[in-house]
C-alpha cells in the first residue's frame, strides 16, 4: 500500500468495496477479490478488508502467496485463520493462488485446500510469472493420490487429458517442461536403475504411485505395435486412436502421406514423432501459403543460399532465391520475397522430438509485422500483435520454413478478417448515409 499504491489502509478498503460493488452492479454473479501478497499482510487488516468486500458482494476470496514466500504450514494456517476470523466468510469461497519462487507452490496449495480453500488457482505445467504457479497436474494428482489424508477432497478434472493438455500448452507457448518435471516430464515414468527395472518387471506398484494410464499416457511397448516404413493405413490409424486422436478421412490421408515420407527415412516412428507430425500437418491455421519445395546450401566455403517454392492462395507456384547468414535465414528471406508482408522475427527455437541423429525437429517462431498493429482495449495504445507458428520435419530447414509459414498464415488470416470487418463497417456507413 505504501510503496506501490501509495494509499492509506482506509483508502484501499474504500476502493476495494467500490470496485466489488461496481462489478456486482454489472450483473456478475461471482465476483472474486484478491488481496495481493496476503501471505505477508497484516492479519487484522486482511480480515477487515475481506469482511468489507464480502458485504459489498464478493463471493470468492482469492488468497495469493504473491511472491512464493510462505511455507506450507504458514499458508495452511493463514487459510484457517481467515476462516475463523473473517465475519461473513460462510458466504464466500476461499481460493488459493500460490507462486513457486521457493518451489513450494504445489505444497502451499495443498495446505490451503486441507485448511478449507475450495478453489485452487493453478496453471498447466506450472507456467506463470517468474518461477511459475502451482502446477495443475501436480495438485490434481496429489489430491487424487492422497485423498484420504486431505479430508476426502476431490476435483472434477478428467485426469486422462493431462498429458495431452500439457503437450498442447508446451507447443503453443514454446515453454517446454524439464525431463524430470513431476507427472508430465519425459522421465516421470522412466526407470533406468537396474534395481528399479527389476522391481517394475515384478510389480509396477513397487516404484509407481500412480499409473501412466491415469494421466492419459500410454507406453508404446505395451501394445505391441511398432510403426515403421512397412506399416499400413490400418496400423497407423489404430495408433492414432490409441493416442487419443480422432481425425477425418481427408485429414488422415494428408497425415499418412507425411508419415510415409518420414518412415522411409527412419527405422522406427515413435509416438512422439506421430504427435509432432499431426501437429504440423493437421492442427494448423487456415493455409494461405504452403511449402512446395526448399533447397538450401551452407558451410564454410561460401555464402548460405536457399531456394523456396511456395503455393499461393490462388494455387499458383512462386519461386524465390535468397542469401543469408545461414540456411534458415536465407530461406526466410526467400519466403519474405514471395509473400511480401513486412515481418519481424521475434522468437525462434528448435527442439528434437526424440533422441538420435534421425530425430524429427520441431520449430517454433513468433513474428510481428506492420500489418498487425492493434489497439489495447483499455488504454487505446497501439501495439504490434504477435503470431506464433510451429513446424516439424526431419530436415531442420524444412521444419523452420514450415513454422515460419504457419505464423505468416495466422497473420494473413488476421489481416483478412480485419479487412473484411472494415469493409462491412464502411458498407453499413454508406447505407446509413444514403
Amino acid at each position: 500500500m505504501q510503496h506501490k499504491l501509495r494509499k492509506t489502509p482506509e483508502q484501499v478498503v474504500a476502493i476495494a468495496k467500490e470496485m466489488v460493488a461496481y462489478a456486482r452492479s454489472l450483473g456478475c454473479p461471482d465476483v472474486e477479490f484478491s488481496p495481493e501478497d496476503a501471505g505477508r499482510s497484516n492479519r487484522e487488516f486482511l480480515y477487515h478488508i475481506l469482511e468489507e468486500v464480502i458485504k459489498a458482494g464478493a463471493t470468492t476470496l482469492n488468497i495469493p502467496d504473491t511472491v512464493g514466500y510462505t511455507l506450507p504450514y504458514e499458508f495452511g494456517k493463514l487459510i484457517a485463520d481467515i476462516k475463523a476470523n473473517t465475519p461473513g466468510i460462510e458466504n464466500a469461497i476461499i481460493s488459493t493462488h500460490c507462486q513457486n519462487d521457493l518451489g513450494l507452490a504445489t505444497a502451499n496449495t495443498l495446505a490451503g485446500a486441507h485448511a478449507g480453500a475450495r478453489q485452487l488457482e493453478v496453471t498447466i505445467n506450472g507456467i506463470g510469472e517468474r518461477a511459475g504457479n502451482a502446477s495443475l497436474e501436480e495438485v490434481v494428482m496429489a489430491i487424487k493420490c492422497r485423498r484420504e489424508l486431505l479430508g476426502g477432497l476431490y476435483t472434477g478434472i478428467n485426469t486422462q487429458h493431462i498429458t495431452m493438455s500439457s503437450k498442447m500448452v508446451q507447443e503453443h507457448s514454446g515453454l517446454h517442461v524439464q525431463p524430470h518435471k513431476a507427472i508430465v516430464g519425459a522421465n516421470a515414468f522412466a526407470h533406468e536403475s537396474g534395481i528399479h527395472q527389476d522391481g517394475m518387471l515384478k510389480y509396477k506398484g513397487t516404484y509407481e504411485i500412480i499409473s501412466p494410464d491415469d494421466i492419459g499416457l500410454t507406453r508404446a511397448n505395451e501394445f505391441g505395435i511398432v510403426l515403421g516404413k512397412l506399416s499400413g493405413r490400418h496400423a497407423v490409424r489404430s495408433k492414432l486412436v490409441e493416442l487419443g486422436y480422432e481425425i477425418t478421412d481427408k485429414e488422415f490421408e494428408d497425415f499418412f502421406k507425411r508419415y510415409k515420407e518420414v518412415a522411409e527415412k527412419k527405422k522406427r516412428v515413435t509416438d512422439e514423432d506421430i504427435e509432432a507430425l499431426l501437429s504440423d500437418e493437421i492442427f494448423q491455421p487456415k493455409v494461405f501459403w504452403s511449402l512446395a519445395d526448399v533447397q538450401a546450401t551452407c558451410g564454410t566455403l561460401g555464402l548460405s543460399t536457399a531456394t523456396v517454392k511456395l503455393i499461393g492462395p490462388d494455387g499458383e507456384e512462386k519461386i524465390a532465391c535468397a542469401v543469408g547468414t545461414g540456411p534458415v535465414d536465407a530461406a526466410y528471406k526467400a519466403v519474405d520475397d514471395i509473400i511480401q508482408i513486412p515481418t519481424v522475427l521475434r522468437e525462434y527455437s528448435m527442439t528434437s522430438v526424440t533422441e538420435g541423429i534421425d530425430a524429427i525437429a520441431t520449430t517454433r517462431v513468433v513474428v510481428t509485422g506492420d500489418v498487425s498493429d492493434s489497439k489495447h482495449a483499455l488504454t487505446g495504445h497501439s501495439f504490434s500483435r504477435a503470431f506464433s507458428g510451429s513446424g516439424a520435419a526431419l530436415d531442420i530447414v524444412v521444419s523452420s520454413v514450415r513454422a515460419y509459414l504457419s505464423a505468416l498464415n495466422k497473420m494473413s488470416s488476421f489481416v483478412g478478417a480485419i479487412k473484411a470487418s472494415s469493409e462491412v463497417s464502411e458498407s453499413q456507413r454508406v447505407q446509413t448515409t444514403e
